[in-house]
């Protein structure tokens, strides 16, 4: 639901805070569409940027999936942070359709590319890397080129799996010049703690973070502020805990 500007309100669940959120469009070097939201702040500038990429399409992620949507709801108007989101090809949403077909995490270097371009295009400030899930993945194939490029500048991975991503893949992460911020839950289905741990040590900038209790869907509202905290501090440091209630 939408709530008024002056609406007081407690931050929690499918609440979407005031943002000026237009539809956008993303083009793909290989010809294709891709649909997207773009939140900015509802009456200022924002001062940092995220890229979202969602989970696995094949599973049922898309830009709605649920950490990502309440990033697009809550950061613009609680950390002034721009939240871009944006199908994968082949993904639809009620936003609609992105063009093309699932690529398993090699043609959507495309797609990262393309968002990475219309954020560079709208002289968004500072932008981040956030993926979830296969949206890691993603990043860690194909981000680099963009970090050297200064077009990023940092990356979080929530509940990176590390199935598509190769020890080889990860070793160029070794000296990256940017925040990587891996966020593991503990109870996670497909990569907890220690093995992150073990999977990322030939990527020592990557920093990896253990979360008690948590599982690989980030379910309850717990679980999604201690995302969205660590998300709004490390793009914009000194900006969490974020408020978990808005009055008058």
């Amino acid at each position: 639901m939408t709530l008024p500007p002056a609406s007081p309100v407690d931050v929690r669940g499918g609440v979407e805070l005031p943002a000026r959120r237009s539809d956008v469009e993303l083009r793909t070097a290989d010809g294709l569409t891709l649909v997207g939201e773009l939140a900015l702040p509802l009456d200022r500038d924002p001062v940092a940027t995220l890229v979202t990429l969602h989970p696995l399409p094949t599973a049922g992620g898309f830009m709605d999936s649920h950490v990502i949507r309440k990033a697009a709801a809550r950061l613009p108007a609680l950390a002034d942070v721009a939240v871009l989101r944006f199908n994968f090809r082949g993904v639809s949403s009620p936003r609609g359709r992105s063009e093309g077909a699932f690529g398993e995490g090699e043609a959507e270097a495309a797609d990262l590319t393309a968002a990475v371009a219309l954020v560079r295009g709208a002289g968004l400030p500072t932008p981040w890397l956030l993926g979830w899930s296969f949206g890691t993945e993603v990043v860690l194939k194909h981000g680099l080129e963009h970090v050297a490029a200064g077009d990023v500048a940092g990356v979080v991975l929530l509940s990176p799996p590390l199935h598509r991503t190769s020890d080889d893949e990860l070793r160029r992460w070794a000296d990256v010049g940017v925040p990587v911020v891996a966020l593991v839950p503990e109870h996670d289905d497909f990569l907890q703690p220690a093995e992150a741990v073990r999977r990322f040590a030939v990527a020592p900038s990557v920093r990896v973070v253990p979360v008690p209790g948590a599982k690989h869907l980030w379910v309850g509202e717990r679980y999604v502020r201690t995302v969205l905290d660590t998300v709004a501090d490390l793009v914009v440091p000194g900006s969490a805990p974020l408020p978990t209630h808005l009055d008058d």
